[in-house]
């Protein structure tokens, strides 16, 4: 099985060293696919939300390096229960270290990503993986997602990755979604050469 992990530049900060490896995902698409079919739900899909808002908590670690003074890292997740429209706020600070919590995000799922989901969420230890930039010298989340590919792919683009322990409330929804959209790229058909071919070959190489 392939295996994706994204180590920390010495110049760059707040990268997480994730690894994640996939499980046999086709016969777990299938079994969920069933499932979801037995529940015969009429006339509506699972919702692209999340059932309930999230709070991101951000933490910064002061360090005693030449190369840093500081590193910010996702912590976690929580059920975000603070009044719409409230802003961040200091929830752990001491000398050392500090942890901020985002509220007010949001949690949505894509069809096109399904198959990125079920590798997710049947690996070992599925991760919501959080995208966050430094904005006036703080880490602030900018986009969440339960998908491994989008995850991979913004650490590709050398985004601020943090992934963290994906709460697991969230893994029936999930689920649902990914076997209602999932569908398996088909299998390509296997051209043999021919005699007819050979004879080709030979005559493209100047044989007679």
């Amino acid at each position: 099985m392939p295996t994706i992990i994204a180590h920390e530049p010495a110049s760059r900060q707040g990268k997480h060293c994730l690894q994640i490896k996939y499980l046999d995902t086709f016969t777990v698409a299938r079994r969920w696919r069933r499932a979801h079919n037995a529940r015969m739900v009429e006339n509506a899909g699972p919702s692209r939300i999340a059932p309930y808002p999230i709070a991101v908590i951000m933490e910064r670690v002061k360090l005693a390096n030449r190369w840093a003074t500081e590193r910010w890292d996702a912590k976690g997740v929580v059920r975000d229960v603070m009044p719409a429209g409230s802003g961040e706020r200091v929830i752990v600070s001491d000398e050392n270290l500090t942890q901020i919590l985002f509220p007010g995000l949001t949690l949505r799922l894509h069809p096109d990503e399904a198959e990125g989901y079920i590798y997710n969420i049947t690996s070992p230890q599925p991760k919501l993986f959080i995208m966050w930039r430094m904005r006036d010298d703080i880490a602030r989340p900018e986009s969440l997602s339960v998908s491994y590919h989008e995850g991979a792919r913004w650490m590709d683009a050398e985004e601020c990755v943090g992934g963290v322990a994906l709460p697991s409330d969230l893994l029936p929804w999930i689920a649902e979604f990914a076997a209602e959209h999932y569908r398996p790229e088909p299998k390509k058909k296997v051209r043999y050469a021919s005699s007819k071919d050979k004879g080709v070959a030979s005559r493209r190489g100047g044989e007679t």
